[in-house]
């Protein structure tokens, strides 16, 4: 049976576990930075995401049993929340971008504070990937929303091995925006093919609908930055 992959959501599913997972080890890098190994942080993470993968796997299978229509009203419903929901996080990071350096020096962390740090990141961030990966899946792209998070997954895993000690100078507030646009864009669309609009293009309606997006999301976030710090990331 020939393997069939659908580009755009495979493409969603890759960018939002990327940006999740790399903010998991991002975190578990910096917690571990005053001790001799982050092995404590990363096995933590390791634990929370298995745990909500396995939930997730449980969850998924009765997906497929629904009305193609309804899981498009759903899928659409789910991608505009965890973007109203991650917009936020957006923000927030575009705050912090903006704002002075803290000259408090980093806390000291032990291996079971580190545990525990990634034990939590990894969970929190794994619910948010698997929010849009069943969204996708209830649309009817299971297989792409699995490919995509592996691809992404994998990528992240050897990328951290190699270059770990960079890996706190990532910036990724852009990389917020673009699948902030992105849940936005396929929330639309969704929801139109749902309600039965034609687009026009087929697919290649969601280029001119992720520009719209990213305006807009780009828009809101520089509305909601503080009047006196206009200057931002990206």
């Amino acid at each position: 049976m020939a393997l069939t992959l659908y580009l755009p959501a495979l493409l969603v599913a890759f960018v939002i576990t990327l940006l999740e997972m790399t903010e998991v080890v991002i975190l578990v890098v910096a917690v571990s930075a005053d001790h001799p190994t982050a092995r404590p942080g990363a096995a933590g993470a390791v634990v929370g995401v298995s745990a909500v993968a396995v939930v997730a796997l449980a969850v998924g299978v009765s997906i497929t049993l629904i009305h193609p229509v309804f899981l498009l009203l759903v899928s659409g419903v789910l991608l505009a929340a965890f973007g109203v929901f991650l917009f936020r996080s957006t923000l927030r990071t575009y705050r912090r971008a903006a704002a002075p350096p803290s000259a408090i020096p980093p806390p000291k962390f032990g291996s079971a504070v580190q545990f525990g740090t990634g034990l939590t990141a990894g969970a929190v961030e794994a619910v948010e990937t698997v929010v849009v990966l069943l969204g996708i899946t209830a649309a009817g792209y299971g297989t792409s929303a699995v490919v995509g998070a592996l691809v992404a997954g994998g990528l992240l895993v050897v990328l951290a091995f190699a270059i770990h000690e960079q890996l706190r100078k990532v910036k990724v507030p852009w990389l917020k925006l673009v699948a902030t646009s992105m849940l936005f864009t396929f929330a639309v669309f969704w929801f139109g093919e749902a309600l039965g609009i034609a687009w026009p293009y087929a697919d290649l309606s969601l280029l001119p609908l992720f520009t719209a997006a990213i305006l807009i999301v780009r828009g809101a976030v520089q509305l909601g930055l503080p009047k006196t710090r206009n200057a931002s990331p990206g």
